[in-house]
């Protein structure tokens, strides 16, 4: 099982790494913002309130953040998800809005191992090209969409 999930890994961000411009790059900066306990209590700064569909539309577009290369979620028009990571539905379920925002913004603080690129973090990043450096994956606002729209998925996978 390990190797197969190896495998798979390996087979992902070969594939991420394989598509040109695979990671839109937001042009904003990063605002300091509070990590408290196991989340960020607080909307990021500059954004306002998240809109959950504007937060599907990115989270189903595999030019954005490439979140379906390796989760599943509930978006039944998209072929092909990943199985790398847990599964989107349920997600409102699991974790509050505050945990959901430090995991996007930089999933590495729960795990340093783990492959979920930091989508809001430009600093003590290894291998970053000179054109995406001092740059997020995500704006604050498609963050905090993103987070609107997890946050409606309550129910469990079945």
């Amino acid at each position: 099982m390990k190797a197969r999930r190896r495998s798979g890994v390996a087979r992902a961000l070969a594939l991420a790494a394989l598509l040109p411009g695979a990671f839109a790059v937001a042009s904003s900066a990063v605002k300091p913002f509070v990590v408290a306990g196991d989340g960020i209590a607080a909307p990021l700064p500059g954004a306002t309130a998240g809109d959950a569909v504007r937060g599907r539309a990115i989270v189903a577009n595999r030019q954005v953040g490439l979140c379906l290369l390796c989760h599943t979620g509930p978006i039944a028009e998209e072929r092909f998800q990943g199985n790398l990571a847990p599964d989107l539905q349920g997600a409102g379920q699991r974790w509050t809005a505050a945990q959901l925002r430090l995991r996007i913004v930089d999933a590495s603080h729960f795990n340093p191992s783990t492959i979920m690129p930091s989508y809001y973090k430009t600093e003590g990043l290894n291998r970053v090209a000179s054109g995406y450096q001092n740059k997020t994956i995500l704006t604050a606002q498609q963050i905090e969409d993103v987070i609107a729209w997890l946050q409606t998925l309550k129910e469990s996978a079945p």
